[in-house]
Protein backbone atom coordinates (compact mmCIF):
# COMPACT_ATOMS: atom_id res chain seq x y z
CA UNK A 1 0.00 0.00 0.00
CA UNK A 2 1.49 3.27 -1.12
CA UNK A 3 0.31 6.53 0.40
CA UNK A 4 0.70 10.03 -0.86
CA UNK A 5 0.31 13.47 0.63
CA UNK A 6 -3.36 13.72 -0.28
CA UNK A 7 -4.20 10.34 1.20
CA UNK A 8 -2.26 11.20 4.36
CA UNK A 9 -4.26 14.42 4.71
CA UNK A 10 -7.50 12.47 4.44
CA UNK A 11 -6.40 9.89 7.00
CA UNK A 12 -5.26 12.58 9.42
CA UNK A 13 -8.54 14.45 8.96
CA UNK A 14 -10.60 11.31 9.56
CA UNK A 15 -8.69 10.69 12.79
CA UNK A 16 -9.13 14.30 13.96
CA UNK A 17 -12.87 14.24 13.29
CA UNK A 18 -13.21 10.85 14.94
CA UNK A 19 -11.44 12.08 18.08
CA UNK A 20 -13.59 15.21 18.15
CA UNK A 21 -17.00 13.75 17.25
CA UNK A 22 -16.76 9.99 17.66
CA UNK A 23 -17.89 9.17 14.12
CA UNK A 24 -17.01 10.39 10.64
CA UNK A 25 -19.01 10.85 7.46
CA UNK A 26 -17.83 11.97 4.03
CA UNK A 27 -19.62 15.32 4.33
CA UNK A 28 -17.64 16.15 7.47
CA UNK A 29 -14.38 15.41 5.69
CA UNK A 30 -15.44 17.66 2.80
CA UNK A 31 -16.34 20.47 5.20
CA UNK A 32 -13.14 20.12 7.21
CA UNK A 33 -10.85 20.14 4.18
CA UNK A 34 -12.91 22.48 2.01
CA UNK A 35 -13.14 19.87 -0.75
CA UNK A 36 -16.10 18.98 -2.94
CA UNK A 37 -18.22 15.97 -2.04
CA UNK A 38 -17.31 14.18 -5.31
CA UNK A 39 -13.58 14.63 -4.56
CA UNK A 40 -14.02 13.19 -1.08
CA UNK A 41 -16.14 10.35 -2.43
CA UNK A 42 -13.40 9.42 -4.89
CA UNK A 43 -10.72 9.55 -2.18
CA UNK A 44 -12.86 7.46 0.17
CA UNK A 45 -13.16 4.81 -2.54
CA UNK A 46 -9.40 4.73 -3.04
CA UNK A 47 -8.66 4.55 0.70
CA UNK A 48 -11.23 1.79 1.05
CA UNK A 49 -9.64 -0.16 -1.80
CA UNK A 50 -6.18 0.38 -0.27
CA UNK A 51 -7.35 -1.02 3.08
CA UNK A 52 -7.08 2.16 5.16
CA UNK A 53 -10.78 2.58 5.90
CA UNK A 54 -14.08 0.76 5.91
CA UNK A 55 -17.41 2.40 5.17
CA UNK A 56 -20.31 0.96 7.11
CA UNK A 57 -23.79 0.60 5.64
CA UNK A 58 -24.91 3.75 7.47
CA UNK A 59 -22.13 5.81 5.85
CA UNK A 60 -19.88 5.94 8.91
CA UNK A 61 -16.19 5.82 7.98
CA UNK A 62 -13.85 3.89 10.25
CA UNK A 63 -10.09 3.56 10.07
CA UNK A 64 -8.68 0.05 9.78
CA UNK A 65 -5.76 -0.87 12.01
CA UNK A 66 -3.38 0.05 9.17
CA UNK A 67 -5.25 3.30 8.51
CA UNK A 68 -5.21 4.24 12.19
CA UNK A 69 -1.47 3.58 12.46
CA UNK A 70 -0.80 5.78 9.43
CA UNK A 71 -3.15 8.52 10.66
CA UNK A 72 -1.63 8.50 14.17
CA UNK A 73 1.85 8.75 12.65
CA UNK A 74 0.89 11.76 10.54
CA UNK A 75 -0.90 13.45 13.45
CA UNK A 76 2.15 12.86 15.68
CA UNK A 77 4.38 14.43 13.02
CA UNK A 78 2.00 17.37 12.71
CA UNK A 79 1.90 18.08 16.45
CA UNK A 80 5.65 17.62 16.92
CA UNK A 81 6.56 19.82 13.95
CA UNK A 82 4.07 22.51 14.97
CA UNK A 83 5.55 22.61 18.49
CA UNK A 84 9.11 22.70 17.13
CA UNK A 85 8.31 25.58 14.77
CA UNK A 86 6.64 27.54 17.58
CA UNK A 87 9.73 27.00 19.76
CA UNK A 88 11.82 28.34 16.87
CA UNK A 89 9.78 31.55 16.82
CA UNK A 90 6.90 31.12 14.39
CA UNK A 91 3.41 32.13 15.40
CA UNK A 92 1.16 29.17 16.20
CA UNK A 93 -0.82 29.83 13.00
CA UNK A 94 2.30 29.93 10.80
CA UNK A 95 3.73 26.88 12.58
CA UNK A 96 0.49 24.95 11.99
CA UNK A 97 0.42 25.85 8.30
CA UNK A 98 4.07 24.97 7.71
CA UNK A 99 3.92 21.75 9.73
CA UNK A 100 0.99 20.65 7.58
CA UNK A 101 3.15 21.04 4.48
CA UNK A 102 6.36 19.54 5.86
CA UNK A 103 4.91 16.51 7.66
CA UNK A 104 4.32 14.63 4.41
CA UNK A 105 7.76 15.04 2.82
CA UNK A 106 10.11 14.75 5.78
CA UNK A 107 12.04 11.49 5.99
CA UNK A 108 11.62 9.36 9.10
CA UNK A 109 15.28 10.01 9.98
CA UNK A 110 14.85 13.79 9.76
CA UNK A 111 11.61 13.67 11.75
CA UNK A 112 13.16 11.57 14.52
CA UNK A 113 16.13 13.98 14.68
CA UNK A 114 13.80 16.98 15.07
CA UNK A 115 11.72 15.12 17.63
CA UNK A 116 14.81 14.25 19.66
CA UNK A 117 16.28 17.77 19.38
CA UNK A 118 13.12 19.42 20.67
CA UNK A 119 12.42 16.73 23.27
CA UNK A 120 9.06 15.83 21.78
Amino acid sequence: MVTNESQEMYLETILKIQKRKGSVRSIEIAEELGYSKPSVSRAVGIMKKDGFIVVKSDGIIELTETGREKAENILDRHKCLTNALVKMGLTPEAAEDNACRVEHVLTEEAFETIKKYFGE
